[in-house]
């Protein structure tokens, strides 16, 4: 797996990740097709709208319909329609977050599923062979997402344990051309764990480098305060991952302390919830005053939304729960996020990343505030 450097602006990078089913460009957020379907858009309309790579659950699949179907079905490109390059997670955050009475040993975690109560075990080989069976390009190590906030102690355990767990995952992961295993970065927000979770990441070598256990309540400053140490603590010459961020504002933060990769369901969420991002901030299309605005979300955006239907549509549509509505606006905000990559990677190899964040700063600032 492939990770090509092509220019650099400060701390920040953009280049490519090569895999076996295509190139990343970076940086890039990925997409969250939790299910194996990104929430109310078609895979053709991801592609177009310029997502590279699209993020699957190993958590749910391996649920329902579970990873072994899948993989007799031809595995989760096929199955989903996907001709580009997937990442699963682990499965460690959700078995922590939506399951009741897990029990976590050594050995791994034992959990009840939230669907229907059925007693599971995943463990860091078995999370490693459901992503084999799933055929994702890029796979996490098995981890603890460590709790916020936590005691120092708390934070050096959880940190620990997924340490011996990703030297686990490493073993038993299956090599194969254009793959690669990516381990994760623990240890909340404490310097001296984060470095000394890196050192042992970068013993046992892997792939990639995920930063995990931010974007969990300890707020944006606090995120970049522990970003502007770990990062550049990793490994140059490797693809660096913040996992589950963010806000347009958070993207951009973090590639300026040299992120290379991100995925959230913001965009998407947020789009089944009335809520568009725009290069003026955000707005809320439920509210009253666009009920006679004939502008679109966004003159500047080329999103199916933006190019042939108005603000009063929209507001129509989720003041009806129309699913149209659900479906246009979550194309608005994932093409948002990717003109958003686009621009940073645009910025980065001609050396004005700083100049492009002091103005997507003072667009933000501005507001939806145009008359109709």
């Amino acid at each position: 797996m492939a990770f090509n450097i092509a220019a650099t602006d400060g701390k920040a990078r953009t280049g490519t990740l090569e895999t076996a089913h295509g190139v990343i460009r970076t940086p890039a957020f990925m997409p969250v097709g939790t299910a194996g379907t990104v929430k109310a858009v078609s895979p053709d309309a991801v592609r177009e709208l310029g997502a590279d790579i699209i993020l699957g659950n190993t958590y749910h699949l391996m649920l329902r319909p579970t990873a072994e179907r899948i993989a007799k079905l031809g595995g989760l490109h096929k199955f989903m329609n996907w001709p580009g390059p997937i990442l699963t997670d682990s499965g460690g955050f959700q078995v922590m977050s939506l399951t009741k009475l897990r029990k976590m040993t050594e050995e791994g975690v034992t959990f009840q599923s939230h669907i229907d109560g059925s007693k599971h075990e995943l463990t860091p080989e078995r999370s490693m062979e459901i992503q084999a069976l799933l055929g994702s390009d890029i796979v996490m190590s098995f981890d603890e997402c460590t709790p916020f906030p936590a005691t120092h102690e708390v934070a050096a355990d959880s940190m620990r344990m997924s340490m011996r767990w990703a030297k686990r995952s490493r073993t038993a992961f299956q090599q194969a051309p254009g793959r690669g295993l990516f381990g994760i970065v623990q240890g909340g927000v404490y310097k001296d764990l984060r470095l000394e979770s890196i050192a042992a990441l970068t013993d046992i070598g892997f792939e990639g480098y995920s930063i995990g256990g931010l974007a969990v309540g300890e707020g944006q400053e606090e995120m970049f305060r522990v970003l502007d140490f770990t990062a550049p603590a990793l490994p140059h010459d490797k693809p660096r991952y913040l996992m589950g961020v963010g806000k347009p504002g958070d993207l951009v933060g973090a590639v300026m302390r040299g992120v290379d990769m991100f995925d959230c369901v913001m965009p998407t969420r947020s789009g089944r919830t009335g809520q568009a991002f725009t290069r003026r901030g955000t707005l809320n299309i439920k509210n009253a005053r666009h009920v006679d605005d004939h502008r679109p979300i966004d003159e500047e955006c080329p999103c199916a939304a933006c190019k042939d239907y108005s603000r009063a549509y929209l507001n129509h549509l989720f003041k009806a729960n129309e699913i149209f509505g659900y479906t246009l606006l979550t194309l608005h905000n994932l093409t948002y996020y990717q003109q958003l990559m686009a621009g940073m990677r645009a910025a980065i190899a001609a050396g004005e990343l700083t100049d492009f964040a002091i103005k997507f700063d003072e667009d933000q600032a501005n507001g939806d505030i145009d008359p109709i």
